[in-house]
C-alpha cells in the first residue's frame, strides 16, 4: 500500500514528537503530556517543558494536532485524523526497522561477522 506523500512527509518523527502524539490519543493539557509520556516509559523517558511547547506549536501549525478545550487556563489538546495517520506511519516505519535489527542481531549473524575481522 502507498503511503499519502502528505503523511510521509512528516517522517520520521522526533522521539518527543512520537511521544507527544501518542500521548495525545486522548486530549491533554501540556503537564498532562508530560506525566503521560513519563509513566507510559517508566521514567526512561522525559519532556521537559522546552521542548513539549515548541513541538505542540509545530504540530498544531502541520494540524497533526488540535486545540481541543481550555479547563482552568490549560489548554488541551487533541490528535486529528491526520495525526493518528502520521502516528501508524511512523509505528509501521519503527516496526520495519526492529524487524531488520532483528534480522541481523538476533540471530547472531551480526556479532559473526564482527568476530571474522
Amino acid at each position: 500500500m502507498k503511503e499519502d506523500k502528505e503523511i510521509v512527509r512528516h517522517l520520521p518523527l522526533t522521539e518527543a514528537t512520537y511521544c507527544i502524539l501518542l500521548a495525545l490519543t486522548e486530549p491533554l493539557h501540556g503537564y498532562g503530556i508530560m506525566q503521560k509520556v513519563e509513566a507510559g516509559s517508566k521514567g526512561a523517558l522525559r519532556i521537559g517543558p522546552g521542548t513539549l511547547y515548541g513541538a505542540l506549536t509545530t504540530l498544531e501549525k502541520e494540524k497533526l494536532i488540535t486545540h481541543f478545550d481550555e479547563v482552568d487556563r490549560r489548554k488541551r489538546y487533541a490528535l486529528t485524523e491526520k495525526g493518528r495517520g502520521v502516528l501508524a506511519a511512523e509505528l509501521a516505519r519503527l516496526r520495519l526497522l526492529t524487524r531488520l535489527g532483528d534480522a541481523v542481531l538476533g540471530d547472531g549473524s551480526f556479532q559473526a561477522k564482527q568476530n571474522e575481522r
